[in-house]
């Protein structure tokens, strides 16, 4: 439930006040649950922007929303194989939401990025920061099982400074 449902739901239990819906729209937006966390099962692809063949990988993430309307936490990994390498992304993300209609939201995130690559037999750890934009359609109002599309820039602070653009596309599971 939403926090103007609940207050509408509270001004109407307190004041006895129904011109603003019958009981039967507020049981009925009460009744509405939200979800507590929402997982990303997807595949990703990503480019490094100075070159080479790009990457595919599939994905795992999950959401979470702390601060209602206003901050959404994603922590996701992606774990990239080649002939010659093996590389682990791990990401946390700081996003905002906004409504575009009742089936689509539009979210920007921002955040590190630790990345854990093997190669020629030896690994190194960087940090990288990244920036997606989140486009979450929902043909459903219930929003238990939809999907996504995700594209992404990472800057790595390591000798080279890499830049690679990266897209995900997948499914969303609410859980309640």
């Amino acid at each position: 439930m939403t926090r103007l449902s609940r207050r509408a739901e509270e001004h109407q239990s307190f004041s006895g006040d129904t011109s603003q819906g019958s009981s039967t729209q507020i049981e009925t937006t009460a009744g509405e649950k939200e979800n507590k966390a929402t997982f990303e099962l997807a595949g990703a692809i990503n480019w490094d922007v100075s070159g080479g063949a790009p990457t595919y990988a599939p994905n795992l993430a999950m959401e979470i929303e702390p601060i209602e309307n206003r901050l959404e936490l994603e922590t996701g990994v992606s774990p990239f194989f080649t002939r010659t390498a093996t590389e682990w992304d791990t990401d946390l993300l700081f996003k905002k939401r906004w409504t575009l209609s009742r089936k689509a939201e539009f979210m920007l995130g921002i955040g590190p990025e630790w990345v854990h690559l093997k190669q020629s037999g030896r690994w190194a750890n960087t940090v990288s920061a990244e920036i997606a934009a989140d486009f979450m359609f929902w043909p459903n109002r219930k929003h238990r099982f939809d999907w996504f599309l995700e594209p992404a820039f990472d800057y790595s602070f390591a000798g080279h400074h890499e830049k690679s653009i990266g897209m995900s596309f997948g499914l969303l599971i609410g859980v309640r």
